[in-house]
């Protein structure tokens, strides 16, 4: 069954190449497409288009094929060219000339819009929510850890003394950025386009600040060509967001993989945490966090996608916006799950002593000696030559004064700001 069948029958290898893979795909957005159809309902007989007991048998039908998604129940077969001629087809072999009533005012076209909006509203809020357990999770191992010494690098060589506390909160706190990007992309689908149509409106006298209600969308889309437009636009910003957070995990998933490694030995997992070698019995590889930064470097590649698929495109309608779907939806569940795992596996981290007596480490305290020279008196310019000529020439001898307390302070100051920082915004 196709929405818009006419009396021919459609050459079938046109047929598979322009359906694709859109029964598979549309199974992630089926739940929304009921809920928009119940609402578009009882809109239709608010206003007197369709009667009241007509609206209530379709609310009736489609409250049990939400049931069946809900359930798993809930089948694309291959007669269907996508999830919005399952639903209609379905409605129409239990009601008859009712069910055919349920596409009056409304396109393919903003039935497909509405559905993404929604699946894309939920899926950010999930989103959101698995960033704030992740950002807990950071802040907790950043208190545990605060006093734990950790070399800072700088072009992957000795810089300054850091801490593990600086280092979770450090990544906290960036977190804090990808939920403003997250919040900014749901506040822009939040708005309503049903009743858009195909681009141009309804001349029904439909009530679209109803369905705006019924969705609890934050708003209504008003301009039936702007809510058009949104079809892709919406893609490309949701697509900047979560590769925002993609970028986040994955430059801490590269320091982790650092960290374990025996070259610098500052952290390491259980072992059934980690994986092996099939010929190396020494080996416990980080494989979780490489698959992570693999996952999330896939996911930073998404917004090019969404680009080139939509940046030359007139407005209206194009059948280019199909090739949307796939990669957006498969973006959001690897999204979640790569959270998910990364929250679960950080959470038992193991934190090492790290020997700052080593001396590969003799150099982590020429920024103290020279603060020491400028505390006694000395000029900052002064000071900062005499440590640079005693390390040029091998006299330098680090300043086994410092107890380091500076780095606890400024973990104190700015972990406490964080979560101020937190709870004022969100």
């Amino acid at each position: 069954m196709k929405l818009w069948k006419k009396e021919f029958s459609l050459d079938k290898a046109i047929e598979n190449f322009t359906v694709g893979n859109d029964r598979e795909i549309d199974i992630h957005i089926a739940k929304y497409d009921v809920i928009a159809s119940k609402a578009h309902a009882k809109m239709l007989a608010s206003v007197g288009i369709i009667s009241s007991e007509e609206s209530e048998a379709l609310i009736k039908e489609l409250d049990l094929l939400l049931q069946q998604i809900e359930n798993n129940e809930f089948m694309i077969e291959q007669d269907f060219e996508d999830v919005h001629s399952k639903i209609e087809f379905e409605l129409t072999k239990k009601l008859g000339e009712t069910g055919k009533k349920i596409h009056t005012a409304r396109s393919r076209n903003d039935q497909v819009l509405v559905a993404l909006q929604l699946y894309y509203k939920n899926e950010l809020l999930t989103i959101i929510d698995q960033v704030k357990t992740l950002f807990n999770t950071l802040i907790s191992l950043a208190e545990q850890y605060k006093d734990k010494l950790l070399p800072g690098y700088t072009h992957l060589q000795v810089a300054m003394p850091s801490s593990f506390g600086l280092w979770f909160s450090g990544y906290a706190e960036t977190l804090l950025d990808d939920i403003e990007l997250l919040s900014s992309s749901l506040k822009i689908v939040d708005q309503n386009p049903l009743g858009s149509a195909a681009g141009y409106g309804s001349s029904f006298p439909i009530d679209r600040l109803m369905t705006t209600e019924e969705l609890e969308f934050a708003t209504l889309k008003y301009n039936v060509i702007a809510a058009q437009m949104a079809r892709g636009k919406n893609e490309r910003i949701i697509a900047s967001s979560l590769g925002n957070l993609g970028n986040t995990l994955s430059k801490f998933s590269m320091d982790i993989c650092l960290y374990m490694s025996q070259n610098f030995g500052f952290i390491t997992f259980p072992d059934e945490l980690t994986t092996g070698s099939s010929i190396m019995p020494h080996k416990k590889n980080p494989d979780v966090f490489e698959l992570v930064r693999g996952k999330c470097n896939q996911i930073q590649a998404l917004q090019t996608e969404m680009l080139l698929l939509t940046n030359n495109l007139s407005s209206g309608y194009h059948r280019d916006y199909q090739l949307l779907k796939e990669n957006m939806i498969k973006a959001f569940e690897n999204m979640k799950t790569i959270l998910e795992i990364f929250n679960y596996s950080i959470n038992q981290a193991i934190v090492k002593n790290v020997d700052m007596n080593d001396e590969k480490y003799k150099y982590l305290y020429t920024v103290d000696n020279i603060n020491t020279l400028v505390t006694n008196g000395m000029s900052f310019r002064d000071a900062y030559l005499k440590i640079s000529s005693e390390v040029e020439n091998g006299t330098y001898v680090p300043d086994a004064s410092k107890d380091h307390s500076h780095v606890g302070s400024i973990h104190n100051l700015s972990l406490d700001k964080i979560k101020e920082k937190l709870a004022a915004k969100f």
